[in-house]
């Protein structure tokens, strides 16, 4: 069973809302720490998820996610699971809805997702994407694993972008299909350890919108 972080004193908010959190290239589950704390303390329970192969393909990764929100759909102390992923840990949570659709699916947040692939995997896809295969799958080609991966349906999708992301442009975070987006003024990985970002994440857990961001966010919807 998932290792779900329980916060006695959180229960009065979302006492039976999990959120899955993912994280992205390169890094580890540690590095969600900071947003999962933000999130139980407003309620949520939190269930980090880790990976650590960076030569296999991220579908591998997403497998063994999608086989985490099952035995959390089990959990019969969870009512609502909602999955948030950081870069690449968007694009998991994206191809491990496609495998595993779980009954108590709530919400799916996705901060700097490379959604439509990223130019600096594009630029390394020929020298790192020999050893590193997400590279290739996470370049902008119009073939590329990310570009062909269906996006799930049926459920609402929130983006917040990094407007100074060295990784993926604005453009790159927006995926084809509904969804609500925010672009907040900070970097690709500083997201993560912005209060706002985590105002905006439990915002749209909750109510399904982005409330008003702090000054010098901009926000944008697209059908």
């Amino acid at each position: 069973m998932p290792s779900v972080r329980f916060d006695t004193a959180a229960i009065p908010g979302h006492p039976r809302e999990c959120v899955a959190l993912v994280h992205g290239f390169l890094a580890n589950k540690l590095l969600m720490a900071t947003l999962a704390r933000r999130l139980r303390r407003r309620g949520y329970l939190t269930d980090a998820w880790g990976y650590w192969n960076m030569q296999c393909s991220l579908l591998v990764h997403a497998e063994r996610f999608a086989r985490e929100l099952a035995g959390l759909d089990a959990d019969p102390r969870i009512g609502t699971i909602h999955v948030v992923g950081h870069s690449m840990g968007g694009i998991i949570g994206r191809a491990a809805l496609d495998r595993y659709r779980p009954a108590k699916l709530g919400r799916f947040v996705m901060l700097a997702p490379p959604n439509r692939g990223s130019f600096v995997a594009t630029a390394t896809k020929n020298t790192f994407g020999r050893l590193l295969k997400p590279v290739v799958e996470l370049s902008t080609d119009p073939e590329s694993l990310v570009n062909r991966l269906p996006m799930p349906t049926g459920v609402e999708v929130g983006v917040i972008a990094a407007e100074y992301d060295a990784l993926v442009t604005e453009e790159s975070t927006h995926p084809d299909a509904p969804h609500a987006h925010v672009t907040l003024p900070t970097w690709h990985t500083g997201l993560l350890f912005r209060p706002e970002a985590a105002d905006l994440v439990a915002g749209f857990l909750e109510t399904g919108e982005f409330p008003s961001p702090a000054a010098g966010a901009a926000t944008a919807a697209r059908p």
